[in-house]
């Protein structure tokens, strides 16, 4: 997969928020074999370089694509302002748009997103907004220079799976950027579900954290997603997973002939 001229072997793409320590955040990285780690500004220190924060060291930067986002923006002014601050200090162009007026359920603000995206692409950023499952508003942000789109399955760490399917279906049919499957994936089986749709990555971050065991959560993500994925590229039945399927049973086996032999 490729996102603004960056090759990914991986879809899978997590956060570093909820994590017990810097430590079981490392370790779960590695075992979820991510080459995309979002990492909040409000978490970043304003007084020191990116690269030498102990959360960010964490972070092999030689493989992995680190991707501040502007999580805790009420408006695109905000979002805006953050995004600017990352790069000042060392967070490089790439930026996960979120802008999110209400701290409660954190649903992202869609015209306060798309003043913020073409605000920023125009700065010379690569925007990856996270948006409602709004075929509409997909389209807008693509035209405006977005370099993906990531639409919600549910509420940001609802760990609710995928609510929101007929629509990023929709987004999916018309995409020209890659569809990123964002907030809500609380199973692995739930980024299975996306990936078989033919989204081209997901990220997770509450389900990981929160695990009991974050490492072995992150690496059953990481064989979910590619799972899917597979299963998307042999086209997954019409009978078979999340895509419907069948009112009537269908015997795999050919049980009549063997009644009639015997019968003979």
């Amino acid at each position: 997969m490729e996102i603004a001229g960056r090759r990914f072997a991986s879809r899978l793409f997590v956060g570093t928020g909820k994590f017990a320590s810097t430590q079981v955040m490392r370790a779960a990285i590695e075992s979820s074999r991510s080459e995309m780690v979002t990492v909040a500004l409000r978490r970043i220190e304003l007084d020191r370089p990116v690269d030498e924060q102990d959360m960010v060291a964490a972070i092999d930067r030689n493989r992995v694509q680190l991707l501040p986002n502007t999580s805790g923006a009420r408006d695109a002014d905000e979002a805006v302002k953050l995004a600017h601050l990352a790069r000042e200090l060392g967070g490089g162009n790439w930026i996960k748009l979120e802008v999110t007026p209400d701290p409660r359920y954190l649903l992202p603000d869609p015209v306060g997103t798309l003043r913020a995206a073409e605000t920023l692409v125009n700065d010379g950023f690569v925007v990856l907004p996270y948006i409602h499952a709004d075929p509409v508003l997909a389209l807008r942000l693509q035209d405006a220079g977005c370099a993906t789109v990531m639409p919600l399955g549910s509420p940001i760490g609802s760990n609710q799976g995928i609510r929101t399917a007929e629509s990023i279906r929709i987004i999916i049919e018309q995409a020209r950027v890659p569809v990123v499957v964002d907030a809500g994936l609380g199973a692995p089986s739930h980024a299975a579900q996306a990936m078989e749709m033919g989204a081209d990555a997901v990220l997770v971050n509450t389900a990981i954290a929160i695990a009991a065991d974050p490492q072995r959560c992150a690496a059953a993500f990481a064989v979910a997603t590619v799972a899917g994925r597979e299963g998307f590229l042999y086209g997954v039945s019409s009978g078979g997973g999340h895509t419907g399927g069948w009112n009537a049973a269908s015997a795999s086996s050919p049980l009549t002939g063997f009644l009639n032999e015997e019968q003979r």
